[in-house]
């Protein structure tokens, strides 16, 4: 329960809540419908930017010098935080109409939350959520992707039967929860 709160866990939990919750709302009201995945991913980036701020504790130095292995627990900590951002969003659209499938969501929850992994490896905890919103703000505004690189810039947007999406998001899903596990958010 400390850890928990230490990471910030329950404000961060609040937050993927609220912006399913209020993602789901707007699917509801006439929004662009369930084949456009703009909504869904924006709902999963939000989920993953707000659990991102738990990839760093209250003392660096502490976490660095504990006597446990803290290996397995970062990466269990970017998995775990990946799934709750993924089952919060599938639980939210079983009220209503689904904004996405489930692979869709699991495809790109994993993806982003290895990008905010990998953000806090390279740029420290307070600015783990700039790796997915950067790429998310590319993503939203790239032109369609007609080749392999532009498939690989707008992944999160692909349906969740595309090959090369799939393959970035684990690519970004291991790179990332590796580097974290590996070193730790950056100071």
């Amino acid at each position: 329960m400390l850890y928990a709160r230490s990471r910030q866990v329950p404000a961060s939990l609040a937050a993927v809540v609220i912006s399913a919750v209020a993602g789901w709302a707007l699917a509801r009201d006439g929004g662009a419908g369930p084949a456009d995945p703009r909504l869904p991913v924006l709902v999963l980036a939000t989920g993953a930017m707000a659990a991102s701020v738990g990839l760093g504790g209250q003392d660096l130095a502490l976490d660095r010098t504990a006597a446990i292995s803290w290996l397995p627990r970062r990466a269990a900590h970017v998995l775990l935080a990946g799934a709750v951002v993924a089952a919060v969003l599938l639980t939210v659209q079983t009220m209503g109409e689904p904004m996405a499938d489930t692979a869709f969501v699991v495809r790109n929850s994993a993806g982003l939350m290895g990008l905010a992994a990998l953000g806090a490896a390279l740029a420290g905890a307070q600015y783990a959520w700039t790796l997915p919103f950067a790429w998310l703000a590319f993503a939203l505004f790239a032109p369609p992707p007609t080749n392999v690189p532009m498939q690989m810039a707008t992944w999160m947007l692909l349906p969740p039967d595309t090959t090369t999406a799939t393959w970035t998001a684990l690519t970004l899903t291991a790179a990332g929860t590796t580097a974290y596990a590996l070193t730790g958010p950056r100071r």
